[in-house]
Formats: C-alpha cells, sequence, structure tokens
C-alpha cells in the first residue's frame, strides 16, 4: 500500500492541472515529485531551496495575490523552524494557506529529532483560526487534502504519517466517526492511532470515536458519546500527549468528567530504533495503551464506588 505522502505528489498535480489559482511551494524535499508538474506550471511549482522561512514568507505573499499556495517539506522543517512565520506572515497577516506536512513524531526514527516534530499540533494551538487534518490512511490523507486546497482562503495544516492505519474511513473534515459504541467510558483515537485504540479495546465496554479533524475540536460529538458511555475519556494521539485535553475538558465543563491524554513523552528518546519500538516506548503500541486505558478506568470506578 501507498503511504500517505506517495498521494501528495500526484492528487497537488492533477490540482495544479485543474485549478489555475493553486501553487505549490516547496523546500527542496519533495521536488522530484513535482518534475512533469513542474514543466507545465513554471510559475505555479516553486522550489526556494533550504530556506523554511522563506519558504513560509513566500506562500503567504502567494496568498495575497489571490493564490491558494500549499507548503511542504518535513513537520519540523514547516511548523517548528519557521514558527516565527507562521505567525506573522500567515497569521497577522491574515494569509490563507495550506501546510502539508511529512515525518511526524517518530516516522524516521535515523533521522533524530532534528526530523520529528511530536508538537506541531501544540504549536499551532497559540495561534487562531487553524484548521489541523490529521488522516491516519491515505484515501483520507487524499480526500482531506482536496478538501484542504479547496477551503477558501483558510489556514489549513494537513499532518501526514508513514504509520496508517488498516482501513480508510469517510471523512468530512469536521466531525468525529462513530467506530464502536460502549457504555463505560469514550476513547479518542486521533488518525493513525485508530488501529492500535482498536486492538487495545477489544473486549472493552467503552466507545471509540475517531478524529481525522482536531481543530476546530467536535465538541457535539464527544457530548453526545459521553452522556450514553460517562465522562471518563481516554485522548490517543499521535503527538504530544494533551495536545487536545483542553479542548475535551472545554467541551465538557460543564459536567463532571475525568480526561487521560495519552500521546508522545516530552522526554526524548535518544536511540535511534524503529517506529514500532518508538510506540512502544511511548506506550502507544497495543498493549501500552490497553495498560494505561485499563488502570485509568479502575481508579475511576474504584472512586465512584
Amino acid at each position: 500500500m501507498d503511504t500517505m505522502r506517495d498521494r501528495f505528489a500526484p492528487v497537488m498535480t492533477r490540482l495544479l492541472d485543474e485549478d489555475p489559482r493553486v501553487a505549490v511551494v516547496l523546500a527542496e524535499i519533495g521536488r522530484d515529485g513535482f518534475t512533469g508538474a513542474a514543466r507545465r506550471h513554471p510559475d505555479r511549482v516553486i522550489n526556494v531551496g533550504i530556506r523554511e522561512q522563506l519558504l513560509i514568507g513566500a506562500g503567504a505573499g502567494l496568498a495575497l495575490t489571490g493564490m491558494r499556495p500549499v507548503l511542504h517539506t518535513f513537520g519540523s522543517f514547516l511548523v517548528e523552524r519557521p514558527f516565527e512565520q507562521v505567525k506573522l506572515d500567515l497569521g497577522h497577516q491574515d494569509a490563507g494557506a495550506v501546510l502539508v506536512s511529512a515525518l511526524g513524531s517518530y516516522d524516521w526514527p535515523a533521522g533524530g529529532l532534528t526530523h520529528m516534530s511530536p508538537g506541531d499540533v501544540a504549536l499551532l494551538d497559540t495561534l487562531d483560526g487553524w484548521t489541523v487534518h490529521v488522516p491516519g490512511h491515505p484515501d483520507e490523507a487524499e480526500t482531506l487534502l482536496r478538501q484542504a486546497v479547496g477551503a477558501g482562503d483558510d489556514k489549513v495544516y494537513v499532518r501526514l504519517s508513514a504509520q496508517t492505519n488498516d482501513d480508510a474511513h469517510p471523512v468530512d473534515g469536521a466531525r468525529l466517526l462513530t467506530v464502536r459504541r460502549g457504555g463505560a467510558g469514550v476513547v479518542v483515537a486521533v488518525g493513525p492511532m485508530l488501529t492500535p485504540v482498536l486492538e487495545a479495546t477489544e473486549g472493552l465496554d467503552l466507545t471509540v470515536l475517531y478524529a481525522t479533524t482536531v481543530r476546530p475540536f467536535d465538541a457535539r460529538t464527544l457530548r453526545e458519546a459521553t452522556a450514553a458511555a460517562g465522562t471518563d475519556v481516554v485522548l490517543v494521539e499521535p503527538y504530544l500527549a494533551g495536545t487536545s485535553t483542553p479542548a475535551a475538558a472545554d467541551a465538557l465543563a460543564d459536567v463532571p468528567h475525568r480526561v487521560l491524554g495519552l500521546g508522545v513523552g516530552r522526554r526524548e528518546l535518544r536511540r535511534y530504533g524503529t517506529m514500532p519500538e518508538h510506540l512502544a516506548a511511548h506506550g502507544l503500541d497495543p498493549a501500552g495503551l490497553r495498560g494505561r486505558i485499563v488502570r485509568f478506568l479502575d481508579a475511576g470506578s474504584t472512586r465512584r464506588s
């Protein structure tokens, strides 16, 4: 099966052919996928070289002229390194763009922390007005990418990962999807964490919600789920643990609730290893998830008894 990033260049090439407003801005990474598109659209496929701050600035300039720019590189180079430009060139100037990342929190361990971005969504949470898509399958990535490019002049972040779920699900770019219903708590699985969560919660009386769009956060569906399954909520995210805990807490602010945020820990893992080893080290493999989810639910039952 191809990866989410494998879909990026073919989908964007078709969009470049279809819509004269679309432009792609690269910083060396990913340029080989646009060789043909660059020949056909030399003014709308732009490679700025290894200059990530310029990547954002050039994209903002295109947006201010009425173009719909799509900016692509690794997440650490797209959100973290040029964050001042994201904040000012896009945010302060209210310039819409689509940021499409690759290499998430631990996708390429041999690259080390320079090529990992577990804090990207949390960092964007400090800014106003961003839509954040976290697909869990290449088919979902294609759907959400097309939706992001067509989203007027909105500021959108599409987080692509090498990790993928076993199956694609219908996504609409807004709502949480109910995958399993139960009565003893709610687990929200974000993007590529759905398959591990389903395995981890097999046989447990839990509702499982699937999130591929995390900002804006779908408070309504979470509230509906907790009304039936109780207000013990576990968030499982493929980036910094607790990133969406405030959003869930806000959604349930008027009812007693407990929220457990699971994700990538703050401690840096300095051994390269493999992606499955990083998942296990962060407790995001099925065994680690099941243990922490069960302990959290048991603690809640003890307090209520």
